[in-house]
């Protein structure tokens, strides 16, 4: 590689109806960076393709993910772009002999998920997952305070995350209402903040679950006409860790006034609260612990959890910046980032086991 890692991204796009996450997350993380250049930009037609390059800097325009992955200046190839596409791109850049860094959900499925892990591994490519809810500075030193033993013996834990439904939705969102495309409440609501909490406190051992579609029907913004949704909005899982700690989670996306996230763990010692806003992958987290029978406090993270450089802007950038920062770091080091694609499976692999749950109406061990 050259002295900085060169990424190539496919997903940050100028539009008229506004740009998505690689645009507003990706592109202002690594132009904060100091170990990285963005230097292609790939969309699906040429002329959006030119025009993204020059908003964002990047001197190479590409409309076909072959001649992005090819091109001996890309190191690195992100993926920011609709879950259903995820597969063909990624793939695409591992079949190129070129590390990944693919956002969140890495599939649509585990089977999806399992092969792109599968033939990173074969080749031994460093990856990378946008669970960026782990390089997240306050989740960072709350994981560090459960291993020191802060709290004690971790007994229970609870998660809540309240989010806002969109139900008139454009054609930008409006596919994610259909189950088998892979981005849902249940994948990425959800799915993040509970990453963070396996990420916190260890992985589980055995979970029943409840999965459920509440709003039946979404407006179409441009046509007025209904849409029908199958993915799920609402879900529950009662579950214990292999730690022995039991665990109850929700997530469900509500028309008003939804509460956010915030998570509840309880040690034979102490208590540690997180609370944040609608996102646990982009916070702001604050976290707040308490040992004994003293009243909760807050506990800002150390400097030593925050990599960005001052100036990173807040917000999508924030984590993801800090998500690339550990990756740089790792692969400098000669190890795989975390989290790569192999945690990636893992989460998909719970997140089956709930969906099976809820069908077959029993627990579902892990192991």
């Amino acid at each position: 590689m050259a002295d900085k890692i060169r990424v190539g991204i496919v997903g940050a796009t100028v539009t008229t109806g506004g740009s998505g996450w690689g645009a507003n997350a990706h592109v202002p993380a690594l132009a904060s960076l100091p170990d990285y250049e963005l230097v292609a930009v790939c969309t699906s037609r040429e002329e959006t393709a030119k025009a993204s390059a020059e908003k964002f800097g990047a001197r190479l325009a590409f409309h076909d993910i072959k001649d992005m992955v090819a091109h001996p200046d890309v190191d690195l190839v992100a993926v920011s772009v609709r879950v259903p596409w995820h597969y063909d791109l990624v793939m695409a850049g591992l079949r190129a002999n070129k590390p990944v860094f693919c956002e969140w959900p890495l599939g649509a499925n585990l089977k999806e998920a399992q092969e792109m892990n599968d033939l990173a591994q074969e080749r031994k490519l460093a990856t990378m997952v946008g669970l960026q809810a782990r390089s997240d500075p306050t989740l960072q030193y709350a994981k560090e305070l459960v291993e020191q033993g802060y709290i004690g013996e971790v007994l229970a834990a609870n998660l809540s995350v309240m989010t806002g439904a969109q139900i008139v939705r454009g054609p930008g969102r409006i596919w994610q209402g259909e189950r088998k495309n892979g981005a849902n409440t249940m994948t990425i609501a959800g799915g993040h903040p509970l990453d963070a909490l396996c990420f916190i406190l260890g992985e589980f051992a055995e979970v029943t679950g409840r999965v459920s579609t509440r709003i039946k029907n979404w407006k179409h913004e441009d046509t007025g006409a209904d849409f029908p949704v199958d993915s799920p909005d609402v879900v529950s899982i009662a579950g214990v860790l292999e730690s022995g700690a039991e665990v109850s989670y929700q997530v469900a996306s509500v028309p008003s006034s939804p509460s956010g996230t915030r998570y509840e763990i309880y040690g034979r010692d102490g208590t540690l609260v997180i609370s944040g806003g609608g996102s646990a992958n982009i916070g702001p987290n604050i976290l707040y612990g308490a040992k004994g029978k003293d009243p909760l406090a807050e506990m800002p993270a150390p400097d030593k959890f925050k990599l960005v450089p001052e100036g990173t802007p807040a917000g999508p950038p924030r984590n993801v910046a800090q998500a690339y920062a550990r990756a740089a770091d790792a692969m400098q080091a000669g190890k795989m980032p975390d989290p790569d694609f192999a945690v990636a499976v893992t989460r998909h692999r719970l997140i089956d086991a709930i969906e099976r749950s809820s069908e077959t109406g029993r627990s579902i061990a892990l192991k």
